[in-house]
């Protein structure tokens, strides 16, 4: 983002209708299904919406201009006051757009090919979070960021009630909105302190960032409000110790779908590179070597009990929480590389955490467990299957040929030039523990000799999840060996943000 705020007006609303496209598609869609929840139209329409989605994704990719930090397609509309719509996107907006709108595809297929119940409705609930998501990623309004965080977090609760595997989804789902419900409370507390300090600085309220980063936050309270930001949206990313609701909801809830909604989206992390980092430096400077500290040990405490996880699902939620803690080192080294190695670990993440998240759904499906005592053999019957896996986890380990790779060495370079070698052997440590603990995932559940208890044969790949396979692999592999227009994406944002902590003290 650059120093000074400025934007160019859209033409057309495209912004809006990202955010529009897919909740009156989500609409139709509830429809039909509630209509006639076996006819086929509401299903056929929901991957129509989702293709559409896409191709404004897409739209919005080719208008940008790559060249500039300013934010680009601004939309406003005047509301209530210090609620206005003001929407406007740059390169990590348009990134992240693509990564959400691609995701969702993805997922609309994966549930056809699943044939989960209630395909209808499910779609008509998929199509709703993507334009909660979209309205997340385009709005430049920190109070309508809040405000679509909630509906977010409401509908993926839905997700993990209906679609549940497991007769302890009561427990599951306390312990979700316990967490996420706290996030979302301070995040909102942390909103209105800003809306205050703005308002006691000028005279006027705003939740707009233009105005918040205009106006330095009051010394009193900026502690508190970043302390309240970085708590709400640390929950959602999660950041080590604030996961307590992952492995539960990964061992309970949906098997891919709230997952990938969950964790291979990462709002959280654009959260904090959208509004926390511009609007309160100082305090990131402050407190930036505590987050880090707190990311190594994630990195490794995570990595440790993945080791001890009996469950698949779980296995993975630790995956996640361990990544996240490289993924945190990147952009609290508040440093050009690290910034854009954190984005694109966030990217690949997406990609290469959905990709193991569906093939766990496609093991689930055949043997109606992820308990990896009774998996093993799988890859006789399904290696395709179990090859896409392996790349996903690679992928998550940045091997090379995948878009971790790239992204991963960024992080690297940022975290040897601000803390040293030290914490940096320490966090390429942690990287290959995680590479360790998917290799013994993957070995469990597809290589080793299958547990007799399993009473049916595996069936092997369909026709439609080869399909899905095919994509999953392609867009690895390509997002891997042409990462070159993503970074260009993402260059000049990331600069202009960067440009905030040159100069600041302690830095």
């Amino acid at each position: 983002m650059s120093e000074v705020y400025w934007f160019n007006h859209a033409a057309l609303p495209l912004l809006a209708l990202l955010q529009l496209v897919p909740v009156i598609g989500a609409a139709w869609v509830w429809r039909l299904a509630r209509d006639n929840p076996a006819r086929p139209a509401s299903v056929r329409l929901g991957r129509v919406f989702a293709l559409l989605e896409l191709g404004l994704a897409i739209a919005l990719y080719r208008g940008i201009d790559t060249s500039t930090a300013v934010l680009q397609f601004a939309e406003w509309l005047p509301l209530v006051g210090p609620i206005a719509y003001h929407a406007a996107a740059d390169g990590v907006t348009v990134l992240f757009v693509l990564l959400v709108a691609l995701l969702v595809l993805l997922l609309v297929i994966y549930s056809l090919v699943r044939e989960l119940p209630n395909a209808g409705r499910l779609l008509a609930v998929m199509l709703a979070l993507e334009g909660v998501l979209m309205s997340q990623l385009v709005t430049v309004n920190l109070f309508w960021f809040v405000a679509s965080s909630a509906a977010e977090i409401a509908l993926v609760g839905y997700l993990l009630w209906f679609w549940a595997t497991s007769p302890e989804k009561d427990v599951m789902l306390a312990r979700f909105y316990q967490f996420q419900g706290t996030g979302i409370a301070l995040l909102l507390l942390g909103t209105l302190v800003l809306g205050w300090s703005h308002a006691h600085a000028t005279g006027e309220w705003s939740f707009d960032l233009l105005d918040l980063t205009r106006v330095p936050v009051e010394a009193r309270v900026a502690p508190i409000v970043f302390f309240m930001l970085f708590y709400g949206l640390g929950v959602r990313t999660p950041i080590f110790p604030l996961h307590g609701w992952l492995p539960v909801v990964a061992q309970h809830g949906n098997v891919a779908i709230a997952p990938v909604f969950l964790l291979g989206i990462k709002i959280g992390i654009f959260g904090l590179l959208r509004y926390v980092l511009p609007i309160l430096p100082e305090m990131v400077v402050e407190w930036h070597l505590f987050v880090v500290g707190f990311a190594a040990a994630g990195v490794f405490y995570a990595a440790l009990l993945a080791f001890q996880q009996s469950d698949l699902r779980r296995l993975l939620a630790f995956a996640v929480i361990s990544h996240t803690g490289l993924l945190i080192m990147g952009i609290f080294a508040l440093h050009p590389m690290g910034f854009q190695g954190g984005v694109l670990l966030t990217v690949n993440f997406g990609l290469a955490v959905t990709a193991m998240w569906m093939m766990t759904g496609f093991v689930y499906r055949r043997t109606h467990t992820t308990i990896l005592a009774r998996l093993g053999g799988l890859f006789d019957r399904i290696p395709l299957i179990g090859i896409t896996f392996l790349v996903g986890g690679l992928a998550i380990v940045g091997m090379p040929g995948t878009p971790g790779f790239d992204a991963a060495h960024l992080v690297l370079e940022a975290s040897i030039e601000r803390f040293g070698a030290l914490p940096t052997v320490a966090a390429a440590l942690g990287n290959v523990a995680a590479a360790g603990f998917l290799l013994y995932a993957f070995q469990r559940a597809f290589l080793a000799a299958r547990d007799q208890a399993l009473d049916r044969e595996v069936e092997r790949a369909s026709r439609e999840e080869l399909w899905v396979v095919g994509v999953m692999m392609t867009v690895l592999l390509v997002a891997g060996f042409y990462l070159e227009p993503w970074l260009r994406l993402v260059e000049a944002p990331l600069q202009g943000l960067a440009s905030h902590f040159v100069g600041v003290k302690g830095l």
